[in-house]
């Protein structure tokens, strides 16, 4: 894979398995709510709070980019809900936050990121709301662009543009590494950058997608499929 020099990389998923991140945050989250704010629990089982996180993402599609929006509104929404008017939504989101953040990287991430710094540019992009700082890794990335600070995300044009201006090269200098074949993947070809799939899992590629430009278990893989370039 030639003239690359620049590497943009997704987040969640690519780099740490985010269900149990998300989970445990949640539950966290929860913990808090029972201590300071019972009745949130005593009101809402999990399922009612995702049929009302449904409900702000229909209410506010414009603002389906910004994960932290959404949250804290469901947060102030369900303390609305159960007569706490005063609910501290800034604590809340500070508890969800902080575990959001508290994390294992796979094995596999921080060596191959530190070889591949040492030749590209490296920007993290991301739908999610991750701080790279929180979870100790903005050492490996000379930049970042995040769904929020865009105002659109992935498979969005906008945030590829965002992405690849951070990189400072040329769009087709530009490599796009994550593990979702319609979000990372398409999105990103169809935004005249190169793409990378990291299929951990094993996964049948869609049918329906034109394939990636590689494919890679582990982004150890990535120094053999960019040929030791310079």
């Amino acid at each position: 894979m030639q003239d690359v020099r620049a590497i943009t990389i997704d987040l969640d998923d690519t780099l740490w398995a985010i269900g149990p991140v998300i989970a445990r945050a949640e539950k966290r989250l929860g913990d808090w709510y029972r201590e300071h704010y019972p009745r949130i629990p005593e009101h809402f089982t999990h399922e009612a709070a995702l049929e009302l996180r449904m409900r702000v993402f229909e209410e506010h599609a414009d603002r389906i980019h910004d994960l932290t929006f959404i949250r804290c509104e469901v947060i102030r929404r369900m303390g609305e809900a159960v007569g706490y008017s005063s609910l501290d939504v800034e604590a809340a989101f500070a508890v969800f936050d902080e575990a959001r953040n508290d994390l294992e990287l796979f094995p596999d991430v921080r060596p191959a990121l530190q070889s591949l710094r040492a030749r590209y540019t490296l920007v993290a992009v991301t739908n999610g709301n991750a701080s790279l700082e929180k979870v100790g890794i903005d050492d490996l990335f000379d930049g970042c662009v995040t769904a929020r600070s865009v105002g659109a995300a992935k498979p969005a044009p906008r945030i590829f543009d965002a992405a690849v201006e951070a990189g400072g090269a040329r769009r087709e200098q530009t490599l796009h590494i994550g593990d979702h074949p319609e979000m990372d993947v398409d999105g990103a070809r169809r935004s005249g950058l190169r793409s990378v799939w990291v299929n951990r899992h094993g996964w049948k590629w869609p049918a329906q997608l034109r394939e990636p430009d590689g494919v890679v278990n582990d982004l150890h893989e990535l120094d053999s499929l960019l040929g030791g370039e310079a």
